[in-house]
Order: structure tokens, then sequence, then C-alpha cells
């Protein structure tokens, strides 16, 4: 939508054939610098304001009634405190769809979004994913806006002009100017070893959360999300989220899902290092390697088999299974991706069915009743489904923790506990919990496996 005629420095990134630009043709438009194209941007980037309601902690000393009538009354019960977020979005469509982050938005309770011409409007998230750290808002009564258009983020190159757009610390929309310092960053260096950005040098401070990262054309590269300092503050490395997988989450958002669905791989896999390089006879460490594969998982259904090496992801080199998962994000469910697979020194490509993580077993998900000691407790027995939605290993079987709510949080219980034992008896479905749990006596033994490691819970009642 937004095409600057006048393009100052576009000779910059004049060697990138994707990019409509054009040399300045005299020395006035040279001295606009990227007046022109700010003009033109940023009305389609908004100003929000989010109120999030946090469940506070608990006063240890109204517990004891001594000190509950020494300080003249009180609950033990932990009080709610209402936190204000501050962060940037994105027009991206005439009506009203707007891209942000998820940790701006996606836990709001109420949500006010401001245009730069001071128009205000009510939004609500319609999909959000705390991975990918991605939130679509709409905007409620909203008509003829302001949008982006979003750029192909693969033709993106390093080197390339870019500004980041936003509202860093509340003092107002600004724009910051740099180039692309970097593709394809995954790792816990970027802050989320499961991401995958685009780095740029452009200043982001907190408060550009879900502002624009755009190309001298106007076009969106990215979302800005995130920034790697020590001070707290821009240090000339930041990280946005590539346009591409904000167009897949902007379709699904345009088709009613209320949450993000994306294809499932079923498998384990680990950057090639130069050591399994060598191990493998490989000369260059290249691609990822599978190191566990679910028995349901349509990458074995291809033919790959743990030991594989997979290479590239639709023609696009590959180096971590992070890559991977953005790829076949961005590709979206129901159609299929072609992985070049080297096994020894045999490449070959395999055709992979994109599917959602499937729901077999049935979860029989069930929350316990006030006939039980822990009314509210959810639970349910894991599946594909579950392990990617709650992170578990692809191993991993059972019954697992959903919601721990009021009496199993004080107890302990944790999202993503795997209840192993209850007083001795074993624990294979959910309905074995809501038996257990039914008049269990004094005592409760809860023998639960978390983050890999076994942890014995116990207590009176």
């Amino acid at each position: 939508m937004f095409r600057a005629t006048l393009i100052a420095l576009s000779f910059a990134c004049a060697s990138v054939a994707t990019a409509d630009t054009r040399v300045p043709q005299s020395q006035a438009e040279i001295s606009l610098g990227f007046a022109p194209v700010v003009k033109e941007a940023s009305p389609a980037v908004v100003n929000i304001y989010a109120k999030i309601v946090r469940q506070g902690r608990a006063n240890p000393f109204f517990s004891d009634p001594f000190f509950r009538d020494f300080f003249g009354g009180g609950s033990a019960e932990p009080r709610p405190r209402v936190q204000n977020s501050l962060g940037s979005g994105v027009i991206l469509s005439q009506d009203g769809y707007v891209v942000s982050n998820y940790h701006v938005v996606g836990t709001a309770t109420e949500i006010r979004v401001v245009t730069t011409d001071r128009r205000e409007y009510s939004a609500q998230v319609v999909l959000g994913d705390k991975e990918s750290d991605i939130a679509i808002l709409r905007l409620q009564e909203a008509d003829d806006l302001p949008f982006l258009e979003l750029r192909d983020s693969d033709q993106v190159a390093v080197g390339e002009l870019a500004l980041a757009i936003g509202n860093p610390f509340g003092v107002g929309q600004t724009v910051s100017s740099g180039i692309i310092s970097g593709l394809a960053r995954t790792g816990a260096a970027t802050g989320n070893a499961r991401g995958y950005f685009i780095q740029t040098d452009a200043a982001i401070n907190p408060g550009n959360s879900g502002g624009a990262l755009i190309d001298v054309n106007g076009d969106l590269i990215g979302i800005n999300t995130a920034i790697l300092t020590r001070s707290g503050g821009s240090n000339g490395i930041g990280f946005a989220i590539p346009a591409n997988l904000v167009a897949e989450f902007l379709r699904q958002a345009q088709e009613g899902n209320d949450h993000f669905v994306s294809p499932w791989a079923g498998m384990a896999g680990q950057h090639m290092s130069a050591d399994i390089a060598e191990s493998l006879g490989l000369v260059i460490p290249l691609g990822v390697v599978i190191s566990d594969l679910h028995p349901l998982s349509p990458l074995a259904d291809a033919g790959l088999r743990v030991g594989d090496v997979v290479t590239h992801v639709d023609g696009d080199e590959v180096n971590s299974p992070a890559e991977m998962k953005f790829r076949m994000s961005v590709a979206g469910v129901g159609g299929t991706s072609v992985l070049t697979r080297l096994r020894g020194e045999e490449s070959s490509d395999l055709e992979v069915a994109l599917v959602r993580a499937p729901e077999t077993p049935s979860a029989d998900e069930t929350t316990l009743d006030d006939q039980t000691v822990m009314p509210g407790l959810t639970v349910s027995r894991v599946n594909p489904a579950v392990i990617t939605r709650l992170g578990l290993v692809l191993s991993q079987t059972g019954v697992v923790v959903v919601d721990a709510d009021r009496y199993g949080g004080r107890s302990g219980l944790r999202v993503g506990d795997v209840v192993n034992g209850i007083n001795g008896a074993q624990i294979e479905h959910p309905q074995d919990i809501v038996d257990a749990l039914t008049d269990p006596g004094r005592r409760l033994n809860f023998d639960i496996l978390r983050g890999g490691r076994s942890v014995s819970l116990r207590f009176r009642l």
C-alpha cells in the first residue's frame, strides 16, 4: 500500500532485486531523508495500552490469627493487582486487524488502541500464541483504516536499510533507522530459544514491542519483539518476528481460528555441531539432526528416521529445530512440505504432510468437582496435542495437570506436572485421579514428574 515515491538513500538497497526502489533524482529528494516513507507508513502503527490483572501473593502473617488481629483484620487470600502494559501494534487490514506481541496483550483484560490521529478504539485478542509471541487484535467499530503491506520476509537481505516505528518508553511514536544486521536468528541469545527472528541495529527499546520494522518502501518486514541488552536499553541488537509468520497468523485470524494451529512435526532435533558433523562423516556442519521421532510423526510416515539430517525445507536451508518449525508454520496446516534428507552420503527429497498434532489417544480432560479434595484441578491424558500445548517431552505418556486451580496450586502442583501416583496408587487415566482424591484420608502423597525430574509432594489434609 505505502509506496514512497521519494526515497532517499535507497541506493544502499539497489542490490536487492526484490525491492522496488530508485536512486534519488535530486538534492531535494536526498534532503528529505526518510520523511516520505515515514509519513506514509506511520499512520498504520498504533500505541497499545493494556490492563492486566495478576494474582497477588498471599500475606503469610494473615494466616496467623494473632497477626491478623494485631494488624486490624485482613485476609490471607492473595489480592489481585492491576498492571498496565504499554506497547505498539501494526494495522494489517482496513477493517481493523492489528498485530502486536503476545507479551503485551495476550493476557490483558482491557485493551485500548490509539492511532496517530488520536482516535481510540477498544480491541480484543482474537488469536494469540505465547510461544511465537504474536497476538492478532480486532478493533471494534473500525473501518477504512490505513494499513501496511506484508513483504515476503524470505527476500530480505542483510545490509538493507530498515526503520523501526513504535512507542518506546511511552514518549510517543518514534522512528529509528538502521540496517538488517542478521537473519534466521535463533537460540537463547535472542531471549527465546524457540523463536526465529530477523536482527536489526535500528534502536528498539521497551514500548517498541509489537511495533513495525519496515523497509525503504514502507512494507512490513517484521514485528519488533525483543532486544539483547544488559542495561535494559537498546544496545544495537534487536529482533523482529518475520512478516511471513505474521501473514499466517493473520490468515488464520481472518478464517476464525481462536488459537494458532501450526503443523506438527512429531520430532526432536538438535543443531548440527562440528563434532556431530565429523561423527556423521560430513565436511560442513549443516542441517538438523533428528534425535527422536514420535510413532505418529508425519516425518516417520514419509520415511525419515532417527539419525537422519534435514538440511532444507521447501528449498530453504534450516540449521535448527526452530527454523524447521518456522518454515513448516509458514506453509500452514493442510498442505505438504518437501524436506531434503541427508542419510550418510545420500541426499533425497521427501514430501511430508503438514498435519495438526493428533488427539490420539483421547485426552479425556477432566475437571475435579466438590466431591474431591481438590475441586477445580484439571487433568488430561497425554497425547501429541497435549505434548505440543504444554511443551512436554516427545515420549511422555500418562496423566498431566492442565490447570492446578486454587487447591491444586496451594498443594504445590503446577501445569505440566505428570502425575504418576497418589498414595501409592498408580495413575494411568484422569479418572484414576478422581478416584484417588475422593475421600483419600488425612494424608496425600503425590509422585509426579516435573521437567524430567521425579518430585514427591506430601501434606496433611
